[in-house]
């Protein structure tokens, strides 16, 4: 007698399956994150073990790998961040905020994509045909010769990418809106994202051609769905910005066949997304070098050197409370424990005071070589001295004070020497080899050891 579908709830966040349920999951900790699924029962065959499958050949490690071949959008800042280019048969998931532009960046790399001659299929579960071409005509490439279609069933998708032998890339938007009938469940659920993924990716692999999915993210900024999913594609990008602001940051948090500490930047315009090539020049066009509680931090967004203005204000606490702090683009326990270095270390009184912090520009810095921009920031606006308008920060601050060496300051140092700034002030060279060549023509470098040799220079030049 065949048996009957059993039913069970299983997490979208780390995919935990229970038999019936509960309110906060077990394995992650997360509340409010199962949803019911069917479980078809296994075949006879299976069930009892008598299937075989047929021996698979195995090979040693040594041998000569190739490189994989890429097939290039020519939108330079996309291809940066997927390693040179979309390899066949390979899949990416591009997560972002709704309205972020996740559509638009790939309506354009399609378009891109055909006009080279490639053959591209654009799948929208969310908008008409209509609604696309009205897009692409905003967008100026409303001629170009892209195959499009709008459906949510995985089944007639599938068919169709069987029919068509010359595909070399598909977009499906989105991966949340994708049916598929044998699934008993609706559209979005945990169920059937990772069934309609497992389709969609297995033809893609079976095929060779090259598939992107989007995804929608949730409230916390995690991809919505079950995490599975980012095991199974072999690249997860994320499409970040603010949309108070037109930049728009494309980062790398899986690749398989790339590095993950790229970034792409855009712009969003009435045209569309435009690349930007030079983020420093972009992000500091609106600086004024005048204002007390500025900096300007070298940073390093994976290979490429980004020049960014800090800003900090202080103000007197007010109410009984704890003092306020407001950060904007970076991490507010970091900052923390630079404010109490800054009392405790250098004897600068701040906790009185409430701190806002902000990065101008849109872009969330993570990387400890900020710690130095964020002190002299904040050392700027507690004594009303502005920094130098043609200075940058970089080094990271330990616990004592002691200013520590980050990575690549020399691609730090040429940045700022291309962008017409004078002066670093930088971690001291305590071993060789730090900075490996002669500074920037032009540059002079300023050495610090400890935290309190910032407090003492701006002292001294008030």
């Amino acid at each position: 007698m065949a048996k009957k579908p059993s039913r069970q709830f299983v997490c979208r966040n780390c995919g935990t399956a229970y038999p019936k349920w509960v309110g906060q999951c077990e394995a992650c900790g997360e509340w409010n994150t199962l949803e019911e699924e069917t479980v078809e029962p296994l075949a006879a065959s299976t069930a009892s073990g008598s299937a075989k499958g047929r021996r698979i050949k195995l090979e040693g490690l040594d041998g000569i790998a190739k490189p994989p071949p890429r097939i290039e959008t020519t939108i330079a800042e996309f291809d940066r961040v997927l390693g040179g280019g979309l390899v066949p048969a390979s899949v990416v998931l591009v997560g972002g905020d709704p309205g972020i532009g996740k559509s638009t960046l790939l309506l354009q790399a399609a378009c891109r994509l055909a006009g080279n001659g490639e053959r591209v299929l654009y799948i929208s579960g969310e908008e008409a045909v209509d609604q696309i071409r009205l897009r692409a005509l905003r967008l100026g490439v409303g001629t170009t010769k892209l195959d499009l279609a709008a459906s949510i069933n995985v089944a007639d998708i599938v068919s169709t990418l069987e029919a068509e032998t010359d595909v070399k890339a598909v977009i499906i938007d989105s991966i949340q809106t994708m049916w598929l009938e044998t699934v008993a469940s609706a559209p979005g659920t945990v169920s059937q994202v990772r069934a309609c993924a497992f389709e969609l990716i297995r033809l893609a692999k079976r095929r060779g051609f090259s598939l992107i999915l989007v995804g929608h993210v949730t409230k916390e900024g995690a991809l919505a769905g079950p995490r599975v999913l980012e095991h199974m594609v072999d690249a997860v990008m994320y499409f970040e910005g603010d949309r108070g602001h037109q930049f728009r940051i494309l980062r790398a948090a899986k690749n398989r066949f790339g590095a993950t500490d790229e970034i792409g930047v855009f712009a969003m315009t009435d045209r569309g997304l435009e690349e930007v090539s030079n983020p420093s020049a972009l992000f500091l066009a609106e600086r004024r070098g005048n204002i007390a509680g500025s900096a300007v931090f070298a940073g390093l967004e994976g290979t490429r050197p980004v020049l960014l203005e800090v800003q900090a204000l202080l103000s007197p606490k007010s109410g009984d409370g704890a003092p306020r702090r407001a950060v904007v683009g970076w991490d507010t326990g970091r900052l923390s424990m630079l404010l109490a270095v800054l009392e405790t270390r250098c004897g600068l009184k701040l906790s009185g005071m409430d701190v806002y912090l902000n990065f101008a520009g849109g872009l969330k810095v993570a990387e400890p070589a900020a710690d130095l921009a964020v002190a002299a920031a904040l050392i700027s606006a507690a004594s009303g001295v502005p920094t130098s308008s043609g200075e940058v920060y970089f080094g990271e601050v330990g616990l004592s004070g002691e200013v520590r060496q980050v990575a690549q300051a020399d691609a730090r140092l040429k940045e700022a020497a291309k962008l017409g700034f004078d002066q670093a002030t930088l971690p001291r060279r305590v071993a060789r080899g730090t900075v490996r060549n002669k500074p920037p023509e032009g540059l002079a470098l300023r050495e610090l050891g400890h935290l309190s040799d910032l407090i003492g220079a701006d002292m001294d030049a008030e």
